[in-house]
Formats: C-alpha cells, sequence, structure tokens
C-alpha cells in the first residue's frame, strides 16, 4: 500500500513510501536536502519498519527536536500499525 506522511517541523514537506507487510520500499522526500535524502531512501529500501524505528527514531536536526530521519521512523511505524 502506498503511503504519503506530512512532516512536522522539518525541510521536506512529506514523505511517500510503499509498505508491504513490514517492508518498506519506495522512499521519497519532498523537499528538504536532496542528496541526502535520496541517499537515505536508496539505503533503507526493502528495510522493515522495526529496522527503519530502531536506526533513525530520535535523530535530530540542528535545534530541531526532529529530522527528516526521524520523521521518515515516525511515518512507517503509523502506517504499519494503522494498518495492521
Amino acid at each position: 500500500m502506498d503511503f504519503i506522511y506530512r512532516t512536522k517541523n522539518v525541510c521536506a514537506q512529506q514523505i511517500k513510501f510503499h509498505l508491504e507487510g513490514n517492508i518498506v520500499t519506495n522512499i521519497e522526500f519532498v523537499g528538504g536536502c536532496n542528496g541526502n535524502l535520496k541517499a537515505i531512501a536508496k539505503l533503507l529500501e526493502g528495510q522493515t519498519v522495526e529496522h527503519i524505528v530502531e536506526k533513525l527514531s530520535g535523530n535530530t536536526c540542528g535545534g530541531r527536536p526532529t529530522s527528516c530521519a526521524d520523521q521518515l521512523a515516525k511515518a512507517v511505524n503509523q502506517a504499519y500499525h494503522d494498518g495492521m
């Protein structure tokens, strides 16, 4: 299933991804630091929700209490648990 998550307190405006069971694919950030976010998407392609949440939750950016990576962890976790 495809999801769109509207981010909060980060440069990227939204995150798009596909979730099949607990496997995340086709991650795409809209806005934000283009090169870094493309790299994150490539590195996490085909990873599980649990892996993404474990590695990225709590990651901050500058003085913000969150980051694009943290927002991805929140997005996939929410999509996975809402879809159960």
